[in-house]
């Protein structure tokens, strides 16, 4: 994810001076961005070789790990936050993950492409997989193995007992609150374990 306005609703949920971990996080535009606008510190991990080394030339640590091994180097409560920016899609293993984000952040942040949105609605009815923007892959050559709505990730929070401290839309990098599931074309939530 490397709209600016979208990083920036995304980076406005992060507390100043945070240790944060970035799962998948890509050429590492969102954790330097925070490093450099709110002195935060952390690691990103990401799987694929350019873009490490683009999270190296950004000044950004990042650990090579395929995500769908899990996060058992990271001891509980190690991090403040934890994000996930547009992970969850492309994980085999997507409800671990999202426990193991809980387990290792005192806090998380996930935010994924929205299939509610209406124009994927309306694609859906005239017989057609969408292809959007947040969506730019046809049917047979996407990188996601699943795809997911705003409605359909507060029932998965629910059932791992967490909490929601937020949840909007995010639509051309304004958040969308009335109506995200319709209205948005990623859906953005921050959470942590209940009791947390």
């Amino acid at each position: 994810m490397s709209d600016q306005a979208t990083m920036n609703a995304i980076a406005r949920l992060v507390p100043p001076g945070s240790r944060v971990l970035d799962l998948g996080c890509g050429d590492g535009a969102l954790l330097a961005l925070l490093q450099r606008e709110k002195g935060c510190s952390g690691y990103g991990i990401e799987i694929d070789d350019a873009n490490l080394l683009a999270c190296v030339r950004r000044g950004v640590n990042v650990i090579q790990l395929n995500l769908d091994e899990g996060l058992a180097m990271f001891a509980d409560d190690s991090f403040d936050v934890v994000l996930q920016i547009d992970t969850l899609p492309h994980l085999r293993n997507a409800e671990v993950m999202l426990r193991e984000t809980a387990r290792v952040g005192r806090s998380g942040i996930v935010a994924f492409p929205n299939f509610a949105h209406w124009p994927n609605r309306l694609s859906v009815l005239r017989g057609r997989m969408p292809v959007t923007r947040r969506l730019p892959y046809q049917w047979y050559d996407t990188p996601n193995i699943r795809v997911g709505t705003f409605k359909d990730f507060e029932v998965l929070a629910q059932k791992n007992h967490l909490r929601l401290r937020d949840a909007f839309g995010l639509q051309d990098g304004r958040e969308v609150r009335w109506l995200p599931n319709a209205r948005a074309g990623t859906a953005v939530f921050h959470f942590a374990r209940q009791g947390g």
